[in-house]
């Protein structure tokens, strides 16, 4: 799943980077690349949190969604990937039956966006679920 990210930086502070999909969710860093990669385990820690405690997960939203957040001014965006099939706990294999067809545009999407079959149906679940979880 990518994570809109907010970055910030003043003249006399590190890079700040807000995750406005989750509130609370915040990082940074003394460079771009290092405040990108603490983003991504900021939002690994609280989305891990949020999955122990039976919280359905938000859906990210568009940057184009966020632009209009005061925080977004004089603002930089980036997305962050997040491969939450790693963060819901022990792995357990599963046997599943797919139509041929289907499987086949689930493995030719996820291998066009560097996913696995695995994870690619791990981030399709949680995202169902939580949608679900809203209208219920």
């Amino acid at each position: 799943m990518n994570f809109p990210v907010i970055i910030h930086k003043d003249s006399d502070s590190d890079y700040g980077v807000t995750i406005p999909d989750l509130p609370g969710c915040f990082s940074a860093g003394s460079s771009y690349e290092d405040a990108l990669a603490n983003a991504r385990e900021a939002i690994e820690c609280h989305i891990e949190g949020m999955l122990e405690d039976g919280e359905a997960l938000p859906q990210a939203k568009s940057i184009e969604h966020h632009k209009a957040n005061e925080l977004a001014q004089d603002a930089v965006f980036a997305l962050v990937a997040v491969d939450l099939s790693k963060l819901s706990g022990k792995v357990k294999r599963v046997n599943i039956t797919f139509p041929e067809r289907l499987l086949s545009q689930v493995d030719h999407f996820a291998g066009s966006h560097g996913e696995s079959r695995s994870g690619l149906l791990v981030n399709a679940a949680l995202e169902y679920i939580s949608s679900r979880s809203k209208s219920a």
